[in-house]
């Protein structure tokens, strides 16, 4: 008897895995290759189960700095890009491994620093000013030094401030080689300033008394855009289902979603994909 029961058992466990075996052959997902600063803030989290919702399409994330989100598309490995360095994202596709080049939204960097202030750039309207005051105090500055979309445009600043920060490596310039959050935590724990885009600022929670000190400046503009790797390139890409996203993304309902999406009451991110409703 108890040898039956035991046939039994193995043919309900037989059954039951042959009828998930289809289920699990459909399941249906794409890669988005992105940034962290997307991810820190919480964003994908808010507006991927909508898309996932009406497509049933899973979205998979691999948050890394945006020269490492390029790197990996170009090795073809993701279906989606979503960053924010436009010349390279441009280049991209003009080396033919992206199909075209979206904008999706916005918002801007922002320096931030300990009150104490000791570059005094508190309320400058000139990035560039600001961080060349601080090169000239010595003060400690942490970058992400990582080749994301940040440190690229932390570096153009740098340079048409005058400075060359490698040249201080190790003394008061600090390259953490992390993403958004990370950066962060290692500047208020340094006492440093550092650039971060405001989503990410905004949804850090280990802020102690650091502040905004200079934000505003037209050259701290922050836009993101959307890039469907190259099929013809990588034949793996899962072109269908990554284009069903990104017209998700850049339509109606996706730019209302990230309009949406607030943390404190504050919007994070500003929808401006062309025709997709945003502003």
């Amino acid at each position: 008897m108890t040898g039956r029961i035991v046939h039994l058992c193995a043919a309900a466990l037989l059954a039951t895995v042959f009828a998930l075996a289809p289920a699990a052959a459909e399941e249906r997902f794409i890669v988005l290759q992105s940034t962290t600063s997307t991810q820190n803030s919480g964003l994908f989290d808010a507006i991927l189960p909508g898309f996932t919702a009406r497509s049933g399409v899973e979205v998979r994330v691999v948050a890394v700095g945006t020269g490492q989100a390029l790197k990996n598309a170009r090795n073809g490995d993701g279906d989606v890009l979503l960053v924010h360095a436009k010349p390279a994202e441009e280049a991209f596709v003009a080396e033919g491994f992206g199909v075209e080049r979206l904008d999706v939204m916005y918002n801007d960097f922002v320096i931030v620093g300990p009150p104490a202030d000791p570059a005094g750039i508190a309320g400058k309207a000139d990035a560039t000013a600001a961080l060349k005051a601080v090169a000239e105090a010595g003060a400690p500055f942490a970058s992400r030094g990582d080749d994301s979309g940040t440190h690229k445009k932390e570096l153009a600043l740098w340079t048409a401030a005058g400075v060359d920060p490698a040249a201080a490596s190790g003394t008061w310039y600090r390259e953490t080689g992390s993403g958004m959050g990370a950066t962060l935590n290692t500047a208020v724990g340094m006492d440093a300033y550092t650039m971060t885009d405001r989503g990410t600022w905004i949804a850090f929670k280990n802020k102690d008394d650091f502040r905004i000190l200079v934000e505003g400046d037209a050259r701290l503009f922050n836009q993101y855009g959307v890039i469907l790797v190259n099929p013809e390139k990588h034949p793996r890409v899962k072109a269908e289902d990554g284009q069903a996203f990104i017209d998700w993304l850049t339509g109606k309902e996706g730019q209302a979603a990230i309009a949406a999406y607030k943390r404190a009451g504050e919007q994070l991110f500003f929808p401006n994909a062309e025709g997709g409703g945003g502003s």
